[in-house]
């Protein structure tokens, strides 16, 4: 009897290479592992707001008005809207996903960030032959998976997801602005930069901030210790002003008895 030959997953193949950032799919759909899926976050480094994760699956072929995929951070602004609704449009399925503060500070970052692809790559409605991640292994996923170090400069699928999440997180910041005035969420969308300290320092945090992260809960403190300051203050400041107060209707009393004293007699 022949011995049997041992195959590894996913398949041995030689990538070849192809355009732009399509080798490693343009591999695993050649090796029938297609759809292949891109998963990717957004705001792990933030102290505030969410953390957003998107999944896209792309086709085999490629696209020219796609051809300046790449890292969602090295794109302008600019070219990120005008990708974004390209991306939604010519993607055959994507999914974004949206885990709030209060979530990341119950799971962590990490738990939450793996939670979150898990649940981006679940809300597909194409099932995905392969899922390629950013950095991260993802335990639990219905299919096969790698991960990428800087995989968003890797494959098109992750690019894509990237840009999804970075765009879907920067409106939402911006309109975050609206409701929590003050912080500057639509410049710096949540980051630690200083102007976002200042006002941190200033206001403290406010309910979309992280207070797993040291520098919210120090801002915290900080601001727990001056409103506590301010409030010994006032009733310092209305002490004194009660006890005039006092000391007034205790002489008017004294006043009115001796007027009624003087009418007796």
């Amino acid at each position: 009897m022949p011995p049997v030959a041992k195959t590894s997953w996913p398949p041995r193949t030689v990538i070849r290479r192809s355009s732009g950032l399509r080798t490693l799919e343009s591999a695993l759909y050649r090796n029938g592992l297609g759809p292949v899926a891109g998963v990717d976050e957004v705001g792990r480094g933030a102290c505030a707001g969410p953390l957003v994760v998107a999944a896209c699956v792309l086709g085999p072929n490629r696209m020219d008005s796609l051809a300046s995929l790449d890292d969602s951070k090295k794109l302008g602004e600019r070219e990120r809207e005008r990708l974004f609704p390209l991306i939604r449009r010519y993607a055959l399925a994507y999914h974004v996903v949206f885990i709030p503060s209060d979530e990341v500070d119950r799971l962590g970052v990490h738990v939450a960030n793996i939670e979150g692809m898990r649940r981006a790559v679940a809300g597909l409605t194409l099932r995905p032959g392969y899922v390629l991640s950013d950095g991260f292994r993802v335990p639990g996923l219905a299919v096969p998976s790698l991960p990428l170090i800087g995989g968003d400069a890797a494959a098109a699928c992750i690019a894509a997801a990237s840009v999804l999440a970075k765009v879907s997180r920067d409106r939402l910041m911006v309109e975050m602005e609206q409701h929590h005035p003050g912080y500057g969420f639509a410049e710096h969308k949540g980051y630690s930069t200083p102007a976002h300290s200042a006002a941190l320092t200033e206001l403290g945090p406010c309910p979309e901030h992280r207070h797993s992260y040291v520098n919210v809960r120090r801002a915290a403190e900080t601001a727990h210790v001056r409103r506590a300051a301010e409030m010994a203050g006032v009733r310092r400041d209305v002490a004194p002003m009660r006890h005039a107060e006092a000391a007034y209707a205790k002489m008017v009393d004294r006043a009115s008895a001796q007027r009624e004293g003087q009418h007796t007699r």
